[in-house]
């Protein structure tokens, strides 16, 4: 059996997510629960539920963070790690005051946060804390005893969470024909935001021009890019792109959008692209339909070649860096 490692003073891990839909019925009501307070019709939102209609009405991030959380057990009893480890969503079951008030009632007094959100913005990052926030208030007002709650920082550039990604990317260039793939040019997409969110993302010595969000995702892009270079002998050009848009049209957002790269791409005569999702941590709806259903189709209609890569998902090495963090963190607690 491995030592104990000491995480002293926290007593348990707090997976923390976005949420969604597992099933037909359920994709209405979640909608309602991303969108509360800005009086969207409910028709409009069954429209804009045709995402996850296609596949079932299920959003595979649910399953998706099961086996992560199955991945981080793994890891921390193979580790001498006893740290017990709950997930709680914003938006959907399991809820995040649910989840909060079981701990409560388990006894545990100071926890530990993961986002599953890799890089400094507000729905990442600051919006999560408004939600513990609130839930903590919730059961306040209930009368329980709340517990200390600590966020793990942010692990956008960690070696767990960018070799995985690294890897994906090497596996998808060689998975292109060969005579289009020295050639292939690497869009590494993420989430587009309002610039406005953008620019004030992260600390304020970041604010402006895309902020630490932007900044960010260059650096891990860049490191891939770098990486890739070494393993495969080929210095892919790369671009960072955006997917995902909503909000209203005459509000600046994050460009350009990947399908709207991927034609300007094509014009330009690169012979093929690979789409590296390096602002997601698993395969959400945001992958499955953006990239794998809509930037595909638009790609076939273009005769452009493209594949995806991987994100880092429930990666054994994802899992030990989580492990790291939570040490690093208790380490700094105890001083």
């Amino acid at each position: 059996m491995p030592d104990a490692l000491d995480v002293t003073p926290y007593d348990a891990l707090l997976l923390l997510s976005f949420g969604g839909p597992e099933g037909p019925d359920d994709v209405v009501p979640f909608l309602e629960n991303v969108t509360r307070g800005r009086g969207i019709p409910k028709e409009r939102l069954k429209e804009v539920g045709q995402h996850y209609f296609l596949f079932g009405g299920v959003s595979p991030i649910n399953e998706q963070n099961r086996a992560l959380l199955d991945a981080l057990r793994k890891d921390f009893a193979g580790h001498g790690l006893a740290l017990p480890v709950y997930w709680g969503n914003r938006n959907w079951a399991p809820y995040l005051t649910d989840t909060l008030r079981d701990m409560v009632r388990d006894g545990r007094r100071r926890v530990l946060v993961l986002a599953t959100s890799a890089y400094a913005s507000y729905s990442g990052c600051r919006q999560y804390r408004e939600n513990l926030a609130d839930a903590l208030a919730t059961l306040e007002g209930e009368g329980l005893e709340l517990p200390r709650i600590d966020k793990l920082r942010h692990y956008f550039n960690h070696p767990g969470f960018v070799e995985p990604m690294i890897d994906g990317v090497v596996e998808a260039l060689a998975d292109l024909p060969e005579d289009v793939r020295s050639g292939a040019h690497i869009a590494f997409t993420t989430h587009s935001i309002p610039t406005s969110a953008a620019d004030t993302s992260g600390p304020v010595p970041d604010h402006g021009d895309g902020g630490a969000y932007v900044r960010q995702h260059l650096d891990v892009a860049r490191l891939i890019a770098d990486a890739v270079r070494e393993r495969t002998g080929v210095d892919h050009p790369w671009q960072l792109v955006y997917q995902s848009r909503s909000g209203a049209p005459h509000i600046p957002w994050l460009e350009p959008d990947i399908c709207d790269h991927l034609e300007e791409r094509h014009a330009a005569g690169v012979p093929a692209v690979v789409m590296a999702p390096i602002g997601f941590v698993s395969d959400h709806m945001e992958v499955l339909y953006d990239l794998d259903t809509e930037a595909t189709a638009k790609a076939a209609e273009l005769g452009l070649p493209v594949r995806r890569s991987a994100t880092v998902g429930a990666d054994p090495r994802f899992a030990a860096a989580i492990r790291e963090l939570i040490t690093e963190r208790a380490a700094v607690e105890r001083g």
